[in-house]
């Protein structure tokens, strides 16, 4: 009984170091699909994954968590910022084509 404990801790603690180091240096998978019908190209996927911690996904400059609306209120002012810039610069350009 003891074999089968000591196995189960050294397999668990295997993996914990597998996942640690994925996370510390990333891992990307990559895969296109295309789907063609008589040379004709219909539907054209292409697949990217990349598994790594956030500090590591930082330091490949990769942040788009920062931007999502679900996932920070910090997108939420972006947005509102984003709309109103647009209704400013409508009015600009209605402006423009009223004078010309």
């Amino acid at each position: 009984m003891t074999d089968q404990r000591m196995q189960h801790s050294t397999q668990g603690s295997s993996l914990a170091d597998i996942l640690e180091r994925v996370l510390d240096k990333g891992i990307v998978i990559a895969g296109d699909i295309t789907i063609s019908l008589v040379g004709v190209e219909l539907l054209n996927i292409k697949v990217r994954l990349l598994i790594a911690s956030v500090d590591k996904a930082m330091e490949m400059g990769i942040n788009w968590w920062e931007s999502d609306p679900y996932l920070t209120t910090r997108a939420n002012q972006i947005e509102d910022e984003n709309r109103i810039l647009r209704e400013r610069l409508d009015r600009l350009e209605a402006r423009l084509g009223a004078s010309a």
